[in-house]
């Protein structure tokens, strides 16, 4: 079951003082989070969904056989201060924390 981002949590990471839980939530629901702390600048995680795919390049064509259809999981990524794309996971600091904040509103469709 998945938990619905409340108004609460929503307004506690719009002002910067949210819970790892609150992140994690609004991130779900197509939000962008990042710390309040973090030093780089236009750093923030978002969440990739899953997909399905074909098989039709390496490295997974030295594990699949060419056209195997494969789930890709959905995942959280970050892009960091100098515009990469790395996956991501959270220090135990993070998971703790009560500095996340929203970067920007919803990139969902309503």
């Amino acid at each position: 079951m998945t938990r619905s981002l409340t108004n609460d949590q929503l307004h506690e990471l719009r002002q910067g003082y949210g819970s790892f839980g609150s992140a994690v939530a609004a991130l779900k629901q197509g939000y962008k989070v990042a710390r309040s702390g973090w030093n780089g600048k236009g750093m923030f995680l978002f969440l990739v969904p899953g997909s399905t795919f074909k098989v039709n390049r390496p490295p997974l064509l030295g594990i699949y056989e060419e056209g195997t259809e494969i789930n890709y999981c959905s995942h959280v990524d970050m892009k960091t201060a100098d515009g990469s794309i790395v996956p991501w996971l959270a220090s135990q600091t993070d998971v703790l924390a009560e500095d996340w904040t929203t970067i920007e509103e919803s990139v969902k469709e309503e």
